[in-house]
Order: structure tokens, then sequence, then C-alpha cells
């Protein structure tokens, strides 16, 4: 079988004492199993984002969690034995979310020692401009670093790996910062500043799919997805709304909304909202062009609600 070891998701609490209560076991018994376990702790080493649930050496990982069920059967009641995703039913379970926790912590206290946390929002700036100003700021240099590592275009791209990213970036900066960060621009011809606007908005890495997605399969998605419905439902409530479902199957509804400039709440809450969605499928370029006329109007609702700021301007 194969035996994943990629992401520790929440368990019941039964299950993760149990799972730790065998690693105790194990570290304590006099029968070979502590020297397994501490290579399963090397081995499963922690990637960077402070992500300490995934491994660096996936491949790695999961061979030497195989080693450790198979020698120790105990612990097949702990590990995942599926190709799904994987929840390990969890080794490391508790311990996974509290070095969550606690990376953001340390990344927010960072955060509030920076001059850029302390300064006052204002509005219409160009991203060249912020982006030199967050490399100039040592504290926003390294988070920025961070995300860029993941994000990079000069390997190979993983969407969720700098979604992710994204997410840990923007999540943990003061909301100031974000508000800077998310709402700058470009007059039209800047090259370099539309390559600072494309490194702090994730582009093409986190945003760009080949070919792109209609924005109905967008919302169907993120509707499947825990995470990102919840963010999406937030999001819909503090800006839209005034865009009720009841409206969704009526062609006269959706033309007078996308032509009226649809009312949204355009206040700190919906901001922040807007912001969250930063690091979720959300902000995937979508486009409609290639959907049958009965679902163009929807599609463009869903377009305009997502991707203008118009709301914001």
């Amino acid at each position: 079988f194969t035996v994943l070891f990629m992401y520790c998701t929440s368990t019941s609490t039964a299950q993760t004492t149990d799972c730790l209560h065998l690693r105790e076991q194990c570290i304590n018994a006099a029968n070979g199993c502590e020297s397994v376990w501490n290579v399963v702790e090397h081995v499963c080493n922690v990637s960077v984002l402070g992500n300490r649930c995934k491994a660096e050496d996936a491949i790695g990982c999961n061979r030497i969690i195989q080693v450790l069920a198979d020698k120790y059967p105990e612990f097949k009641t702990c590990v995942c034995t599926t190709d799904d995703f994987c929840s390990i039913t969890t080794l490391l379970g508790k311990q996974c979310s509290i070095d969550k926790d606690n990376i953001s912590k340390e990344t927010k206290l960072q955060w509030s020692l920076s001059a850029l946390s302390k300064q006052a929002y204002r509005a219409n700036r160009t991203c060249l401009d912020v982006n030199k100003e967050c490399i100039e700021d040592e504290v926003c240099n390294k988070q920025l670093s961070l995300y860029l590592k993941v994000c990079s275009v000069n390997k190979k791209c993983n969407m969720e790996e700098c979604q992710e990213a994204i997410r840990f970036f923007y999540r943990n900066m003061p909301f100031v910062v974000a508000q800077t960060m998310t709402f700058c621009d470009c007059p039209q011809p800047d090259e370099s500043c539309h390559r600072a606007k494309e490194l702090l908005h994730g582009k093409p890495c986190a945003v760009t799919a080949v070919p792109p997605p209609s924005c109905l399969n967008v919302i169907h998605m993120c509707e499947e997805n825990e995470l990102c419905r919840k963010k999406y439902t937030t999001f819909r409530s503090k800006c839209w709304r005034h865009v009720t479902k009841k409206c969704y199957d009526d062609e006269t509804c959706l033309e007078m909304l996308i032509k009226g400039d649809m009312p949204c709440s355009a206040n700190a809450d919906c901001k922040a909202a807007y912001i969250s969605n930063w690091g979720t499928m959300l902000r995937v370029e979508c486009a409609c062009q290639d959907l049958p006329p009965a679902e163009q109007s929807l599609c463009k609702l869903f377009h305009h609600m997502l991707h203008s700021k118009s709301c914001f301007s």
C-alpha cells in the first residue's frame, strides 16, 4: 500500500490522542522503534513558511512511514493507507496545529516591529513603490522572500503551494500593509511596475491556469472546498449581500445587476474579506466566452464580483 504523509488535517481528539500515545510508547520502548521514529521525524522534515504539517521530501517520507507501519503494526491505525487526500489519522495532528499557530504568532509579532505596520493607509499607490518599500523593510523583505521562494517563476510552478504561501503572507501581515499591497496599481506603459504587481499578486503561478476555467467552475470548485467555501461565504456577506441566490436564475435580474454596477459595501470588513480570498481558487483568472448563452450572464456576474475592483476604487 501507499502511505501518504502530506498534510496534517483535523481529526477526532480520540484518534489524535491514540497516535500521540503510540508515539510516546515507541520512543520509550527498547525495541528499536525509537530509532525508526527518529528517522521519520528527520525525513518528514517541515517545508518553508511554517507549514509544519507538510513533508519537504514527500516520497522519502512516505517510504519511511511505510517502514514504521510494517515494523510496528500498531501504527497502521495512525497512517493513511489510501491515495486520497491524506489526514494521516494522525501521527502529528495536535502537534501540527500548535506549531502552525505558533509560527503565525511569531510572524505577526515580527510584523508588529515593522515600520510599515505604523503607517496610515494611502490609496492609489503604485505597485513599484509598494514593492520597493517592502524590500527596504527588513520584516517585509523576509516575508516576501519566503513567499517568492515558493512562487518563483524560475522553477516549475505548483499552484497549490504558491496559493498557500500567499495565504500565509497576507494573513499574518497588518491589515494596513495588506491593503497597500492588494490595492496597488500601475500606469499602463510602466513595465517595471507591472512586474512588481505580478510579484505581489501571485502572478502567474497562483492565479493563471491554462486554459482558464469558467467563472462558474471556479465558484463550483470553491464551494466544494471547506476553506474556500468559508471565505467565499464571508466575502459575499461582507461585500455583496444584495446579490442573492434568488437572482441567479433570473436573467433580467442578472442583467440589471451587471449593468447597474452592483451595490457593494466597500467598508473595512469587505476589504478584509476580499484580501482573505487571496491564495484561494477565487483569485484564479476565469473566463466566460466559451460558455453557452444561457450561462453567460451568471458567469459575468461572478467575474465582476471576483475580479472587478470598482467596489474599492
